[in-house]
């Protein structure tokens, strides 16, 4: 699995985060369920900590659940990508599978 991030910005985590989960525009933390995201993080980091984010491209993130190719996704309530559903934000397009929660997939960022 591969990602082709084309924008990286930096982020000031306020509290712990987990790579690769979506984490949610200027609160420096993971993502809400359902809300808008600036990116996905490359790394962990600790409250005070910079923090790399991936918000154009491809990335890669944590499921939350099983994921079908190419379904559109959005944030739980851990910043783990989930299927959309019909209701929340789209943040980007799964192209990889999941069949299970805490698996990989690499996603196609929504700008």
């Amino acid at each position: 699995m591969q990602k082709h991030s084309i924008f990286t910005f930096s982020a000031i985590a306020s509290v712990a985060v987990a790579a690769a989960r979506f984490i949610g525009i200027g609160t420096g933390a993971h993502c809400a369920a359902g809300a808008k995201a600036l990116g996905v993080t490359q790394t962990p980091a600790a409250a005070g900590e910079a923090v790399a984010v991936d918000v154009v491209g491809t990335a890669i993130v944590e499921a939350g659940g099983a994921i079908l190719p190419w379904v559109p996704i959005k944030s739980d309530a851990a910043g783990k990508a989930i299927a959309q559903g019909g209701t929340g934000e789209v943040l980007g397009y799964a192209i990889t599978s999941a069949t299970a929660e805490g698996q990989k997939i690499e996603v196609l960022l929504k700008f």
